[in-house]
């Protein structure tokens, strides 16, 4: 398996390559040159297999430069009962990710059972093992810069922290994470885990990272590394869910389904896209915004318009206050026909501050054969789903998950049942959870208290020289 750069200007590379590099070298992201079908016998096969066989038998598909005894370790040690122990009360924690019905033909998928409460912890554990598992093979070394909007970045944390060969360099924007998010990154005093927060917003943070990247002599000096989901190795990880939550919502592979996913950066909704194009059954992604709509506008209009920083709202699902979706960049390189030489021309657009308009092209009328649809949702949405679900189900949701509920119950198709994606447990944003239900959110013993705990944190200007200057002065 090779892959290839969506802007068309990178060699292809295996994947233990792309791995570490994060970033093609053009600024485009990795993609498989093509991707894997599963067929019926395969998808009879895998049906009752425990989440970390099935993790192995999906790898395997997209990963053939680590040995299968290899990857086999790497998997069951990633996907362990012992590391996703947070499900809900009742819930078995040996599922993984435990589908709940609140009701017929419409379910939560939940996928924030890990150590960090969110559902980056199911692709950032793996993300971990196999950094450390090549670095050490390779007798290297990586400093890893990432830019989070709120959980990414503490799962990374968490999956790198005490890691001999790993830094990491983890951008925020500065006051606009939950307290509970905060803290949980700033508290780590690991001596790898480096928190900066960026006076701006996460398309600041997320820029800066991006510049970092494209500087070739300073990536090469520095080997810097991405554990965004610019990294192809998050996404692929997130496809095994896609497959897992369809067996638990069907009988026959006959059947098929529909999901929704709160979306920000679009790197969730990618791995269902990718998960569709493999041959599963889904007839429909439903994606998800908040007031940060720009991926909705584009889905019911063609039109793809990032905000600036001014225009991008501050909400209550802070994770998904993003205007510029890297992963976004994945999908179109699919949707004008793996055409790098368009994509380069759309994103020349994008990245000198515009927008692009695909109406009246054949790539629009190209767009309802992979199965999307859209909605956004506002935080007198997001409390009255909080309120609503837990009247009728006695079940606590996040905020994020709340805006999939929201936008998933407009897109409702009898007969076909619809899996909403959890994003985070709910005491990720007590504050807003108090609001909406008048309670506050259990949370597990051991992360009681964090919020007072001793936290560590530089705050720069959105800067690349700055960020560049941490960087240089810790390795």
């Amino acid at each position: 398996m090779k892959y290839i750069s969506t802007r068309g200007g990178a060699a292809p590379q295996g994947f233990c390559d792309i791995l570490l590099g994060g970033l093609a070298p053009d600024g485009g992201l990795y993609l498989p040159e093509a991707y894997p079908r599963i067929g019926a016998a395969e998808l009879a096969e895998w049906r009752d297999l425990p989440y970390h066989a099935l993790a192995l038998k999906l790898l395997q598909k997209f990963v053939d430069d680590i040995p299968a005894c290899d990857l086999k370790a790497i998997c069951d040690r990633t996907y362990s009962a012992n590391v996703y122990r947070h499900c809900r009360p009742g819930g078995d924690a040996g599922d993984i990710t435990p589908l709940t019905t609140l009701e017929p033909g419409f379910h939560l998928l939940e996928l924030s059972n890990g150590p960090t409460l969110a559902f980056k912890d199911m692709a950032m554990q793996l993300l971990g093992h196999l950094f450390e598992y090549v670095l050490e093979k390779r007798g290297e070394s990586i400093n890893i810069l990432g830019a989070t909007s709120g959980d990414t970045g503490s799962a990374a944390e968490y999956a790198m922290r005490g890691k001999q060969r790993v830094k990491v360099f983890m951008l925020s924007p500065e006051g606009l994470m939950s307290p509970f998010q905060r803290a949980q990154m700033y508290s780590l005093q690991d001596p790898n885990i480096f928190n900066i927060a960026v006076r701006g917003m996460f398309d600041d943070a997320q820029d800066i990272v991006k510049a970092v990247s494209n500087d070739a002599a300073f990536k090469a000096k520095y080997r810097i590394g991405a554990v965004n989901s610019i990294n192809w190795a998050r996404v692929m990880a997130q496809v095994v869910y896609y497959f897992k939550g369809y067996f638990a919502a069907t009988t026959t592979n006959d059947q098929q389904v529909a999901f929704c996913v709160p979306s920000g950066n679009f790197g969730n909704i990618c791995a269902g896209h990718i998960a569709r194009m493999m041959g599963l059954p889904i007839a429909r992604l439903v994606l998800a915004t908040n007031e940060n709509d720009v991926l909705d506008e584009f889905f019911r209009s063609g039109v793809y318009r990032p905000r600036t920083t001014a225009e991008t709202r501050v909400t209550s699902s802070p994770s998904m206050d993003i205007s510029k979706a890297s992963n976004f960049e994945r999908f179109v390189f699919d949707l004008v026909g793996r055409d790098a030489a368009k994509v380069r021309e759309l994103w020349a657009q994008v990245d000198a501050g515009g927008s692009f308009d695909l109406r009246g092209t054949e790539y629009l009328e190209a767009l309802p054969a992979y199965g999307f649809a859209s909605g956004s949702s506002s935080h007198a949405h997001r409390l009255a789903t909080i309120r609503d679900v837990w009247t009728r189900y006695r079940v606590m949701i996040d905020t994020h998950t709340a805006d999939g509920v929201k936008v998933a119950r407009e897109h409702r198709t009898p007969g076909i049942p619809m899996i909403v994606l959890e994003t985070a447990q709910p005491v990720k944003f007590a504050e807003t959870i108090h609001e909406a239900l008048g309670c506050e959110p259990s949370r597990p013993k051991e992360l009681e208290g964090i919020e007072a705990l001793p936290q560590r944190v530089e705050v720069v200007d959105a800067s690349v020289d700055q960020v560049k200057a941490i960087i240089t002065r810790n390795c």
